[in-house]
């Protein structure tokens, strides 16, 4: 990644103080493509454009953007007739499609491709007329809009301890999907319950945790149990972000924080560290994360050590109504 003084080992016989760095880390495909979504939305049509909710869960990037021209509003009555409106990365339901419709909004859609995938989940087996149980966190954005397929045939598991709660009409025909951006241990756990409780339980046709999600997960598992602390640079209403502050102390850090920007950090956090983890939730820009690298070294954490898991190469084509003409 082209930081000075870096080694490709996790132990690499460094002595003294040192940042192990999670690789992957930050932006993921289906976050790229929002952002990017908004940015070409103000080169083509000028401000303002509005999104409706946060584009992603990242308080740098959302400001980014307002400065940029956007307009974040939380409901889409508050875009004025026929304006433009980008719907967030997490997804909409379908009656928010319906408002627009009505107030005649120009909509480019940037909800991830991964997400749009449960949504069909969810229209096809409330189709077939399944109790759909859909693990997630009340109130969250992408939750609203999954649930928002099928209301009356999804409930919502929030983790292992609601299982209890949830009742079925048929035990041939309930299946389990789930919001992306969840701990893989969790959630796994969760279904554990559940099938306990339904032995015929199926799972979704494929994963609904986001690719990107386990994979900083798994980076995070890989580099804890060397680090006395690690730093996830994220956002507070970031679900992968808190979720990756999670899995560092399940997985045998000491301690674990989460931070926006660099000057979030408590320099008391680093008394007596000799090894730093960081990492990035996946709405998290580089740039951010590069502070924090900086910053460790002024404390005299200058040797950066990535610890590599995986490699990502997937990119999402952006919405047809951004897309450049073709020449």
């Amino acid at each position: 990644m082209g930081i000075p003084g870096a080694s490709s080992s996790v132990t690499g016989g460094v002595t003294g103080k040192r940042v192990l760095l999670a690789e992957p880390r930050g932006y993921c495909a289906g976050v790229d493509r929002a952002v990017e979504t908004v940015e070409r939305a103000l080169e083509k049509h000028g401000a303002p454009v509005y999104v409706r909710h946060e584009i992603v869960h990242n308080v740098h990037v959302v400001e980014t953007l307002a400065k940029a021209g956007a307009i974040f509003v939380d409901e889409t009555d508050e875009v004025p007739e026929g304006a433009i409106v980008v719907f967030s990365a997490h997804g909409v339901a379908p009656t928010v499609h319906q408002i627009a419709a009505e107030r005649n909004l120009k909509v480019i859609d940037a909800t991830c491709p991964l997400v749009t995938k449960v949504h069909n989940e969810a229209k096809r087996f409330a189709r077939d007329d399944y109790d759909i149980l859909l693990i997630g966190h009340e109130g969250h954005e992408e939750v609203v809009g999954t649930a928002g397929e099928a209301p009356d045939h999804v409930q919502l598991v929030d983790g292992p301890d609601s299982v209890d709660n949830v009742t079925i009409r048929d035990e041939n025909k309930v299946i389990w999907l789930s919001q992306t951006t969840l701990s893989v241990d969790e959630t796994m756990e969760t279904v554990r319950r559940l099938r306990e409780r339904f032995p015929t339980l199926q799972d979704p046709p494929s994963d609904d945790i986001c690719y990107a999600t386990q994979n900083r997960q798994v980076a995070v598992k890989a580099m804890a149990p060397e680090c006395e602390l690690v730093i996830v640079v994220g956002s507070r209403n970031s679900s992968n972000s808190v979720r990756l502050v999670e899995v560092a102390l399940n997985a045998g850090s000491d301690t674990a924080y989460l931070v926006d920007y660099a000057d979030d950090i408590d320099p008391a956090w680093l008394d007596g560290v000799t090894t730093v983890g960081v990492t990035s939730g996946a709405s998290v820009p580089e740039l951010l994360v590069r502070g924090v690298l900086e910053r460790l070294a002024e404390y005299g954490y200058e040797t950066v050590q990535p610890v590599t898991t995986a490699n990502e190469t997937l990119v999402f084509a952006l919405p047809r109504e951004i897309r450049p003409a073709r020449t």
